[in-house]
């Protein structure tokens, strides 16, 4: 099947200079979702057709499945799919996508592709309680003759509420030869791709329809006001998705998903969370608010509080984590692995049962089981030209405000006392520190502030 993705248009209401296509819902560009809908059709030839904004659309969304066909100047999406002509197969039919519908469902398009088979004009059409703005089915003996755009209706064809989605399958040679037959004579002065349905109905070509299951897969986008309310609309259905796999959701409508969240079941997930990439979350795992999470695996039975960042990290099942907390790139946490409030953690891996309760930096290194870092605790690990790492053995304590200067390695068992700066090994079950000697001086006067004269 060949897929054409209409993605010209120049959205002025957007007020933006930035192509319409390339606005983000679920934090991907609205033409990358029908993109990923396409390739799930298992369709073999792709061509996008760009025109606003130059060449960022092909620079952004640009991959080796694509093919790309400029439409300038812009005068209709007849106009538009005619671009494609060139690139297209005729031995199998041509589905047309909207760069600006980013929802529609591989399930629904399937259910189109199905009735129309390899030899009728399938449209994907929608019933509308307003109807307003949107061309308009017009069926006589209950099958399909024409589509008539809102400026053309009479007022008798304005009253009908079965609409066009715009997006249709055609047999590719019968699309080429209609699409060649196109006027422009009508109240917008531009090629409809709409006009080839009469096309079919004068060739005898059986024009047919299927329906969405929802309405919500045909709504586009031509305002920053119509994106908002796509992308909670969107949102919604996810958090619908979650919550009939088993996963609480304190609040449906206070959840972002931009990317991929497989849940296991009895996960909770508090108000206000962001989840971005490939996020894996174990059964029983807890989230708490306002946590933003990217491309992270959390397991059984963790506890994320509030207000943590988790970034490609692994979180070991019954660990806590926050609330403040922040694991960065390459952090792997293991069992029951405790990192509290204003911690952070990079690029390090923490074994089993240890502790990092509050105000700590644990960067580079590589930490043992039961190990307590105490409050303060810095990995020294960047010389201001190259990253060394830190060793901390099993069950070793790390005393409050202790800098530990990479490349050092912590023995097992060890003590660090409060207040040292590490530079050397230190050995296995021993207690290492360093202080300077405490002074108190007599007589001693502390500074007033002069007078201003």
């Amino acid at each position: 099947m060949n897929v054409v993705i209409l993605a010209a248009g120049m959205g002025k209401r957007m007020q933006s200079n930035l192509p319409k296509v390339l606005h983000p819902v679920a934090g991907k560009p609205l033409v990358a979702h029908v993109i990923d809908t396409a390739r799930s059709l298992e369709a073999s030839n792709i061509c996008v057709i760009y025109g606003h904004g130059g060449e960022q659309v092909p620079q952004t969304i640009g991959a080796p499945d694509l093919k790309f066909a400029k439409q300038e100047p812009q005068l209709g999406t007849g106009h538009a799919v005619a671009q494609a002509v060139p690139v297209l197969d005729d031995a199998v039919p041509t589905l047309v996508l909207y760069g600006d519908v980013p929802l529609t469902t591989s399930v629904s398009l399937r259910r189109l592709m199905d009735v129309a088979g390899s030899d009728k004009l399938g449209i994907l059409t929608v019933m509308m309680d307003d109807p307003t703005g949107l061309g308009r089915i017009i069926r006589e003996n209950g099958e399909i003759c024409r589509i008539v755009e809102q400026k053309d209706a009479n007022e008798a064809e304005k009253a009908v509420h079965e609409t066009n989605t715009g997006i249709m399958i055609v047999p590719t040679p019968h699309l080429k030869r209609w699409l060649m037959t196109l006027s422009n004579k009508n109240a917008q002065g531009e090629y409809y791709l709409t006009d080839i349905v009469a096309r079919a109905v004068e060739d005898g070509v059986p024009v047919v329809s299927a329906q969405p299951d929802d309405v919500v897969e045909t709504l586009g986008v031509n305002s920053k006001v119509q994106l908002a309310e796509l992308e909670r609309k969107h949102q919604l259905r996810v958090a619908q998705r979650l919550l009939e796999q088993g996963v609480m959701l304190l609040d449906p409508a206070r959840i972002d998903v931009r990317g991929e969240l497989q849940s296991g079941r009895d996960v909770s997930i508090d108000v206000g969370c962001v989840f971005e990439g490939k996020v894996e979350i174990g059964e029983g795992a807890s989230i708490g608010p306002y946590c933003v999470i990217r491309n992270a695996v959390i397991a059984a039975g963790a506890s994320i509080k509030a207000y943590t960042h988790i970034e490609d990290a692994v979180v070991g099942a019954a660990s806590q984590i926050g609330p403040y907390a922040r694991l960065r790139p390459g952090t792997e946490l293991g069992e029951d692995v405790h990192v509290g409030n204003f911690v952070e953690i990079k690029n390090s891996k923490v074994a089993a049962h240890s502790k990092a309760n509050h105000l700590a930096y644990v960067g580079d290194a590589d930490v043992g089981s039961r190990v307590n870092i105490g409050a303060g605790t810095i990995t020294c690990n960047y010389d201001g030209a190259n990253k060394f790492r830190t060793t901390i053995g099993d069950d070793a304590f790390i005393g409050s405000d202790t800098q530990l200067v990479a490349p050092v390695v912590v023995g097992k068992g060890a003590t660090i006392g409060a207040g040292t700066t590490l530079t050397k090994d230190a050995p296995d079950g021993k207690l290492t520190l360093s202080r300077a000697k405490q002074m108190t001086i007599d007589n001693w006067q502390r500074p007033v502030k002069q007078k201003k004269s």
